[in-house]
């Protein structure tokens, strides 16, 4: 199993750590240690996804549970008129996140914030975040990835210009969080509230 390389600080100084316990200490003292980078190398896995292939499906950006799919929360959307769809994740989801609809990424967005727990409506307008706008043929989809109580950083590996496919490793984030993916009124939203979701693999809408 493979991990993302931002786990790698974490993973390798848990061990490293561990291996200095063992060593002036002894395996009590280093267990905890051991215990920690096992824990982080969990959190941080990235395993390989086989993505639908039509290029008009939107797919999920992350593990996890849906929380809101159809109508936007109240100032929660980019300007304009859209659908949402929002996904929460626990500590235990795969935390890498993946390009939700094929296209040309035209903007990267990054807004610092609060780290409201982000199950919480309020979380999609207060919390750090950072969004990718992707053109699909003419048709906005906006993927936003936002952080929590836990997960205080994201990182985006995005840049402007790219040409993506849905199911595209983007980024991560660190430590419990959710995403926002906004689509036009046009699509239709293939999952409800309180659906389980594989990111790159979980067909969450279909664009028009």
């Amino acid at each position: 199993m493979r991990f993302d390389r931002a786990g790698y600080p974490f993973v390798g100084g848990a061990w490293l750590i561990a291996l200095v316990l063992w060593i002036t200490l002894g395996q009590a003292f280093a267990a905890p240690f051991i215990a920690l980078g096992a824990f982080f190398a969990f959190f941080f896995r990235d395993p390989e996804r086989v993505s639908p292939t039509d290029a008009h499906l939107v797919l999920s950006p992350a593990d996890g549970r849906v929380l809101v799919a159809g109508a936007t929360l109240p100032g929660a959307s980019p300007e304009g008129e859209w659908q949402q769809v929002s996904i929460f994740l626990s500590p235990m989801d795969v935390h890498v996140n993946r390009v939700p609809a094929a296209g040309r990424i035209t903007r990267v967005l990054y807004r610092p914030g609060r780290f409201l727990v982000a199950s919480r409506k309020e979380a999609a307008t207060e919390n750090e975040r950072s969004e990718i706008w992707i053109d699909h043929a003419g048709q906005t989809v906006v993927a936003r990835q936002i952080v929590g109580f836990l997960a205080r950083r994201v990182v985006c590996r995005a840049t402007v210009g790219d040409h993506v496919r849905a199911g595209d490793r983007f980024g991560v984030m660190k430590f419990g969080s959710r995403m926002d993916v906004f689509l036009p009124l046009s699509a239709t939203i293939r999952v409800k509230v309180g659906d389980l979701v594989s990111g790159g693999e979980t067909v969450i809408a279909v664009l028009d």
